[in-house]
């Protein structure tokens, strides 16, 4: 344990303080950790910065150039082991992705030079971990631990790999952000439900969540549908035009504030192939906004109880989606239930529980005094 008269040091690591999931992670518990007395330095990769977050910035990003070749690389990467050697931290926290075999078994191996923890943010552990077991090992059985998200993803890890240091903690919502942007003006004048999240890639399904949506009754009865994030928007208008629900699908862009949006949705709807925890929703329950789910591996089910706060669909079952979208909409008494405990569903999740379980893994005893 830290003695209690010298003050933690952490080093946070994420690509940047925008877009990401785990970039969210990573911004949120900055502000835990500055509010118990920690001193936080959250280095990032990219230049992009739009999460709220507190402690000190190490933009790496700023020396990056247009052709990012090998010399560039080794710049940055020369950057982070000299800024890691200079500050003496207790403890290193990765909340990236890491796909690039070679250079990170060199960072796990010989840039971080403490206590280091990698999080693994999606159900696709491949994306944070080689294929190849006795890499795996090489690069993250000698780390002080390593964090999934949900017991399934503990599970899968351990099936495939057998590390020894892998524990569970879920990804925190911080309430006192969501209230103070629930209540924004939104320039919407029509019911609607929304969805969020980047189509860049397939696994968010969109283009199929547009034909459920267009299958069901929503549009008749004049609910439209948003969706927020970045991505081939083009492609998707052409299915909402297919499918002729053009005039009620609304592509709205990435945006600071979803939580304002979310507030003022009738219900959010996840169609993914596969989540890591599915942050989005925990946001929509802060928002007192019911859910309706796919039971994708691996978030869901660990968020949402069927009928009580949402609705849980047959993973990948369209027709289904589209009949519980109706659902939603038909059974007022089940939205009801639903919104009205959507809010105190998330409790497990609230930024206080989830910070004091990465005080206990840090070993690092809570202070009070400035809370």
């Amino acid at each position: 344990m830290i003695s209690e008269d010298k003050k933690a040091k952490i080093a946070l690591i994420g690509y940047r303080l925008s877009g990401g999931g785990s970039d969210k992670v990573m911004a949120t518990l900055s502000i835990f950790f500055e509010k118990h007395d920690i001193e936080v330095h959250n280095i990032i990769v990219l230049n992009e910065v739009s999460y709220r977050y507190s402690g000190k910035l190490v933009n790496l990003g700023l020396l990056k150039n247009k052709k990012n070749g090998f010399l560039n690389k080794f710049k940055r990467l020369n950057a982070l082991r000299i800024y890691l050697n200079e500050n003496n931290f207790d403890y290193i926290i990765d909340f990236r992705f890491r796909t690039k075999i070679i250079q990170e078994l060199i960072l796990s191996r010989f840039i971080y030079n403490t206590k280091t923890i990698f999080t693994v943010h999606s159900f696709l552990i491949d994306h944070y971990m080689p294929n190849n077991t006795f890499l795996t090992r090489l690069m993250y059985n000698h780390c002080y631990a390593n964090v999934a998200l949900v017991n399934k993803m503990k599970e899968l890890i351990l099936s495939k790999h057998n590390l020894k240091n892998v524990v569970t903690i879920a990804n925190p919502i911080n309430l006192d952000e969501v209230n103070d942007n629930l209540n924004q003006k939104v320039d919407i004048n029509f019911d609607y439900i929304i969805a969020i999240g980047q189509y860049e890639n397939p696994i968010k399904q969109f283009d199929k969540l547009i034909v459920s949506y267009a299958n069901s009754i929503l549009s008749q009865r004049k609910i439209h549908l948003v969706i927020l994030g970045n991505g081939d928007v083009q492609t998707l208008k052409k299915v909402a035009i297919k499918n002729n629900v053009a005039d009620f699908v609304h592509f709205l862009g990435y945006q600071n504030n979803p939580f304002k949006y979310l507030r003022k949705a009738k219900f959010l709807v996840l169609s993914s192939k596969n989540e890591g925890f599915a942050n989005v929703l925990v946001e929509a329950l802060a928002c007192e906004t019911p859910v309706v789910s796919f039971d994708c591996p691996c978030g869901p089910n660990a968020i949402i109880i069927d009928k009580v706060n949402g609705v849980l669909v047959e993973n990948q079952n369209f027709s289904k989606l589209t009949e519980d979208i109706n659902l939603m909409i038909l059974d007022d008494k089940l939205y009801r239930f639903c919104k009205q405990n959507a809010l105190v569903s998330i409790k497990p999740f609230l930024l206080d529980t989830i910070g004091k379980q990465w005080l206990e893994l840090l070993n690092i005893k809570e202070n009070t005094t400035k809370i």
